[in-house]
């Protein structure tokens, strides 16, 4: 047993709790972190994996009649979590703002449009019919920038232009915003009173937050995020999730909050804004890693895991890129990489993002999500533990492990092929116990056939085909 694996394990008992209840935690606890695990969520009293995918990232804005299949679709598949942004941006057509259209054509933001707050609350009780969890990006940057030509802050009911409430002198807000948002020229991000103090154009951004709490509050299956992939100050964000947990207090309920930064480097100063905060940021979302690849992904996601290890929180990654022919040259094998990488290494929620960046809830998502299902059924998620040190002459990608301390492993081998593990931890009792590896093609959710090894203290197991699989040994 190496050094490295005995001291994690040694350092961590509560990783091999078993999937029980809480005594602490009632059946109808809302979502949270799991008391026994904190890596972990836990829901009405149970310790709970997320895994998800969906073809949108706004689905409450979907007609009824398409949101109810994809939500369907996510549950036959295993699938438990959605991301949803609060955008309005008309990239369907079928999009609708929160605010209500005068005949004149422009917009009361003191009227609400009851066809917005209808859809979003739709999506909230279908998803918890289902228990679907639902992660809120209350702003996405994207919402308020004409970037590439797309007229989204020229059409939208923020800009004076198009509103009765205000004017672009008192507003401090121009006709145009061309450039990438990311490079943070949006005055509408800067308003808090830490910043620039804009109560002009506060005013209507803190009631459209208000409204949003008076339905999410009134269930137990939401997180909140504050922004999507956000390079603002990090004042903007804190403004925001102080808010919406003061709400949350005052209406007796407790929420989880995070934010989302843009750098695809998680060691990044922005990062450490939620990292060193766990007062304020329930958990973090490392999203921005799956821009990563191969060792590289892994290992970073592992360095937060570290730095958080002083005060565990639950890691999601609502955005899981890679599809082919996507802007950023990512693969569907990339996506499916990335997906069981974060699998294995501790994620708390994984989600495949919304297609032409990622798989969706396509068919190669929806049979991903069924073999981690099929995973979990032997062995429970949050009782592992990263162990790439007990893979032998391990190259760059070959394999990626994690295991538990009651003798089982689960291995990810990207391209199916051969690779030796030490078993020596499992310590059995006789020499006559035999190791079991039950075979899971990721590419088709199938289980495949299961191989019974005599035990030796390196076991050496080779997969049905070059498809991606997950193998889970456990010593008898």
């Amino acid at each position: 047993m190496s050094v490295d694996f005995r001291f994690a394990f040694g350092c961590c008992l509560f990783f091999a709790m078993v999937f029980v209840a809480s005594d602490a935690q009632a059946d109808d606890a809302p979502l949270q972190p799991w008391r026994e695990n904190p890596w972990y969520w836990s829901y009405h009293g149970q310790p709970v994996m997320l895994m998800g995918g969906s073809d949108d990232d706004n689905l409450f804005q979907w007609p009824q009649q398409q949101l109810i299949p994809q939500l369907d679709r996510i549950s036959a598949a295993g699938g438990n979590v959605i991301r949803n942004t609060m955008s309005d941006r008309k990239d369907r057509g079928f999009e609708v703002y929160p605010f209500r259209q005068l005949d004149s054509g422009k917009y009361d933001l003191e009227q609400w449009n009851p066809e917005y707050w209808q859809r979003f609350e739709r999506m909230l009780e279908e998803t918890r019919k289902r228990q679907i969890v639902v992660q809120i990006e209350v702003w996405d940057r994207f919402d308020y920038s004409d970037n590439g030509g797309n007229p989204r802050w020229k059409n939208h009911p923020y800009n004076p232009a198009n509103n009765i409430n205000y004017t672009f002198e008192q507003s401090g807000f121009v006709s145009e915003y061309p450039d990438h948002p990311g490079a943070n020229k949006q005055p509408f991000f800067f308003t808090t009173p830490a910043q620039r103090n804009n109560d002009v154009v506060m005013r209507y951004q803190q009631n459209f937050v208000d409204k949003l709490l008076a339905y999410t509050l009134r269930y137990d299956h939401v997180l909140y995020c504050m922004d999507n992939e956000t390079r603002a100050e990090p004042a903007w964000g804190t403004y925001w999730a102080r808010h919406i947990k003061e709400r949350a207090v005052a209406a007796g309920r407790s929420v989880y909050v995070t934010e989302l930064w843009d750098d695809w480097n998680l060691q990044a100063d922005s990062h450490k804004e939620t990292f060193d905060h766990p007062e304020l940021y329930d958990f973090v979302d490392v999203s921005q890693n799956n821009h990563n690849s191969g060792d590289k992904h892994w290992d970073n996601f592992l360095y937060v895991r570290k730095y958080l290890g002083k005060h565990p929180r639950p890691m999601n990654t609502t955005k899981t890129y890679g599809a082919d022919r996507n802007k950023f040259g990512h693969t569907d094998q990339d996506g499916i990489e990335r997906f069981w990488r974060h699998l294995l290494a501790g994620a708390a929620s994984v989600r495949f993002h919304r297609p032409d960046s990622g798989l969706g809830i396509s068919g190669k998502a929806v049979a991903a999500i069924r073999a981690a299902r099929a995973v979990e059924q032997l062995v429970p998620f949050w009782q592992l533990q990263p162990a790439n040190e007990l893979i032998r002459d391990r190259r760059a990608g070959q394999c990626y492990l994690a295991a538990d301390q009651a003798r089982s492993l689960v291995a990810y081998l990207p391209k199916g092929g051969e690779v030796s593990i030490d078993l020596s931890f499992s310590s059995p009792a006789t020499a006559t116990n035999k190791a079991t590896v039950h075979w899971i093609n990721i590419d088709t959710g199938d289980e495949a056939a299961t191989e019974e090894h005599p035990y030796t203290k390196t076991i050496s197991i080779r997969s049905p085909s070059t498809n991606n699989w997950a193998a889970v040994i456990s010593v008898d």
